[in-house]
């Protein structure tokens, strides 16, 4: 158990530092100078080679990523190039949010899909199963940009132009609204719940309309095992049997599924957080990207790589948790 453990520890380390090569590597050969960009276009040639070889950019590009590797090893990211504070000072503040939304829209999935899947499985054939299975497969197939636009035109702009109900106005940007601190404590969370409906229902979406393709090919499944057939006999009831026997039987490819899910749910963030200026990881990124400041590009890349890493560690220990022959393979 040990080494197995051992062996799993050891590909997650090198996934991430395969991806942080890459990223490394993709980053710094892409088009774009950040010390033009920081001096602008009227900078003479030496202030801009001052600047380089204090970055250290003037140096072989494998000779960056060791030293850069090296430090971020030990906690330092470096400097931020747009900002001028270290790259670690400008995930901090930005983190907290990316990962509320991210773990929100992450559970809203799970039990949207669950929902959905256990009720296409027991109208099997149903009008109301080909109506989900056409609403899923269109929702995965609309990217979240334009997901996020559509609820953003529709619940904020659409609700005040067509006079809906003040409760069902949702706030299009920010993360709280003006002067939001000096409310009550209880106005307060509930202004900043507003602002989270809209940008978690966009993750949230997809990934349940993927959840749910799962969870109903799963049920049907499990709908044929023995003790399902056991149950009816004894005079259970179709919606007890479903719930008890069947979707039981789902939660073990979900939370594998669960897993897949995060690198797709932290790429759409990146989009989402943009569109709803949501204050997260998604944004800094977008930032750092048009400003080619390098190494906060590659403590984002970090960050979301060693995430999405130990969520895949933590999904194999919950599936050997949940299935003893899991756990008796490994």
């Amino acid at each position: 158990m040990r080494r197995a453990l051992l062996r799993r520890l050891l590909t997650a380390a090198g996934t991430v530092l395969m991806v942080l090569t890459l990223a490394f590597a993709i980053v710094h050969l892409a088009p774009g100078d950040p010390v033009r960009l920081y001096l602008g276009p009227s900078a003479d040639a030496a202030a801009a080679r001052a600047m380089r070889h204090q970055l250290g950019l003037d140096r072989p590009l494998p000779l960056q990523y060791v030293s850069w590797l090296a430090h971020a090893a030990a906690g330092d990211f470096g400097a931020s190039i747009a900002q001028h504070r270290p790259a670690g000072a400008v995930l901090r503040g930005a983190l907290g949010p990316t990962l509320l939304l991210t773990s929100l829209s992450l559970l809203l999935s799970w039990l949207g899909g669950l929902a959905i899947g256990a009720a296409q499985a027991a109208r099997r054939g149903s009008r109301l199963d080909h109506a989900l299975t056409a609403l899923t497969v269109a929702v995965q197939a609309v990217p979240a940009y334009v997901l996020g636009l559509g609820l953003v035109l529709v619940f904020s702009y659409g609700a005040a132009l067509w006079g809906w109900p003040a409760a069902l106005r949702l706030p299009a940007m920010g993360a709280a609204s003006v002067g939001a601190d000096f409310l009550p404590a209880g106005a307060r969370f509930a202004d900043r719940l507003r602002h989270l409906i809209l940008p978690a229902l966009t993750l949230a979406a997809i990934g349940a309309a993927g959840a749910a393709r799962y969870v109903r090919a799963a049920t049907l499944d499990a709908l044929r095992l023995p003790s399902v057939r056991v149950a009816r006999a004894k005079g259970l009831g179709e919606s007890r049997v479903i719930l008890t026997h069947a979707v039981r039987g789902a939660l073990l490819p979900l939370l594998t599924l669960a897993a897949l899910q995060l690198p797709a749910l932290f790429s759409g963030a990146v989009f989402v957080e943009s569109i709803f200026a949501w204050p997260g990881m998604g944004r800094v990124a977008v930032q750092a990207v048009l400003a080619r400041d390098y190494p906060v590009v590659m403590a984002v890349t970090a960050v979301f790589a060693t995430l999405v890493v130990l969520a895949n560690l933590m999904a194999d220990a919950l599936a050997a948790i949940a299935d003893p022959r899991t756990r008796e393979g490994a």
